[in-house]
């Protein structure tokens, strides 16, 4: 028969395997915590890693160049007047008509 010293040491025991099985439950749980805040934190840093690479790739690229500028002095091109050439309907003397048909600045007509 089991004695009551042995009873109790037992009991003694389970008691202690209890506390024992306790505190690695708390232990579990804050690992298990602690384990999930690194997840996040390691995303976020992935997050930072990539973001700072692709800005790193968009600096090190080389800039795009400057349209160049616009000259307005080369915009409209005036060739010099010994260049310079008056359309054909400018330069023939074409006599006028009045309205009732006759030419006018040709001759002066100092009879009156």
């Amino acid at each position: 028969m089991a004695t009551l010293t042995s009873v109790n040491a037992l009991q003694a025991s389970v008691a202690q395997a209890q506390q024992l099985v306790q505190q690695d439950q708390t232990r579990v749980n804050q690992d298990s915590s602690r384990l999930e805040q690194s997840q996040n934190q390691l995303t976020k840093d992935k997050q930072q890693l990539s973001e700072a690479q692709q800005q790193s790739r968009q600096a090190s690229q080389p800039a795009l160049k400057a349209a160049t500028p616009v000259r307005i002095d080369n915009a409209i091109e005036n060739p010099p007047p010994s260049q310079q050439v008056l359309p054909a309907a400018l330069t023939t003397a074409k006599p006028q008509v009045n309205t009732l048909g006759q030419t006018i600045g040709k001759f002066i007509n100092t009879v009156a």
